[in-house]
């Protein structure tokens, strides 16, 4: 019998096929525009290319949710005199993964497409083999014969990202770039959207935050998390998935594809925040697991909790695999129970409950 065809959001298709690397997100605002400022309050852009949705201005306490919108990347650096172009990164690359690609390169000019290249290995030595090249030991081939046709098409600093689309691969599952963190801002912008749309009362002031720039140090949600000044502080982000070959759990504990929402406990964990979202998880009949964060997280919680007089913050985690490479692995049900864990969690908000322990 064949599965049921699932259906996937328009909302969050919309952010995949956004192109939106770390500094020029430009695309994933335009998305943002059209589903999330309709729902909102109040709207608002700051300098660092946030954008912030408000529901009930009013309200107390103030919620902050926060998603980034950018995504892994490169950067053009330099052009040869044959062509090539040449790149760095924008975010944390795993080597390996870059040569043999697909590219686009964001130029004014268009859109440029191109291959990452590097030496093949019928051209290597035995001992080169063993190694994994240098960024400068790769370039983008975008068919210029010349710097000059070259620079026709593409300038220095032009932005570029992976051409690896969203696709279903079984029932719920989907591989994509730029899950990370397409699926969490997706997950804080539709909260709000939701909590809109509800006729239970909303205490709280909502802010759903598509923070920038997480991947180059979390630099949106500092500037972000200081203007709100918000009481509570929930970055919705994604995890690693451990229940795959070649990593031991005992290193790195177990968190499921398909097991629900990974609710953070550590330092970077407000005790109450840690508590209370368990407690909505539980009473609304959702899956989910816990993860050990014994330092602050990689994740915008952590500018969120060391701002101004503190934050009480926590880290809700999308299980994902294979992150930080061109097809990260997704269970779009997680990613639906996400989005119910931090909508139960905002109406669970009342007033004078500010996190403090």
């Amino acid at each position: 019998m064949a599965k049921k065809q699932t259906t996937v959001p328009s909302f969050l298709k919309a952010l995949l096929d956004a192109r939106s690397p770390t500094g020029a997100e430009n695309e994933a605002q335009d998305v943002l525009e059209k589903y999330l400022k309709p729902a909102a309050d109040k709207y608002e852009k700051d300098r660092m290319g946030n954008r912030m949705a408000t529901l009930n201005p009013k309200g107390d306490p103030t919620l902050m949710l926060a998603g980034h919108m950018d995504e892994l990347g490169l950067i053009i650096r330099y052009i040869d005199d044959k062509g090539f172009v040449y790149f760095d990164v924008l975010g944390g690359h795993d080597r390996i993964m870059i040569p043999g690609r697909r590219v686009v390169v964001l130029s004014k000019k268009g859109d440029v497409t191109g291959v990452t290249g590097k030496r093949a290995i019928h051209l290597m030595s035995p001992e080169d083999r063993k190694k994994v090249p240098e960024i400068h030991q790769m370039w983008i081939d975008i068919g210029a014969k010349s710097r000059d046709e070259a620079l026709e098409r593409v300038s220095i600093g032009d932005p570029v990202v992976y051409q690896h689309n969203f696709e279903l691969i079984s029932g719920t599952v989907g591989a994509s770039r730029a899950f990370d963190n397409k699926s969490g801002c997706y997950v804080v912008s539709e909260t709000l959207r939701r909590l809109a749309q509800t006729k239970k009362k909303l205490t709280a002031k909502v802010v759903s935050v598509a923070t920038t720039q997480e991947e180059i140090g979390t630099r949106g949600a500092v500037t972000s998390s200081y203007a709100i000044k918000p009481d509570f502080g929930i970055a919705v982000d994604v995890g690693h998935a451990t229940d795959h070959p070649d990593c031991d759990p005992k290193q790195y504990g177990l968190q499921k594809l398909g097991g629900g929402p990974i609710i953070g406990r550590g330092p970077n964990i407000n005790p109450f925040v840690f508590e209370r979202l368990v407690k909505c998880a539980e009473k609304e009949n959702i899956p989910y697991q816990i993860e050990c964060e014994p330092r602050p997280t990689g994740t915008d919680a952590r500018a969120i909790q060391m701002a101004g007089e503190g934050v009480a913050a926590a880290v809700v985690s999308i299980p994902l695999r294979y992150m930080h490479t061109p097809s990260e692995v997704v269970d779009l049900a997680d990613v639906e129970n996400t989005v119910k864990l931090i909508t139960a969690f905002a109406l669970s908000l009342k007033k004078s409950e500010k996190g403090i322990w």
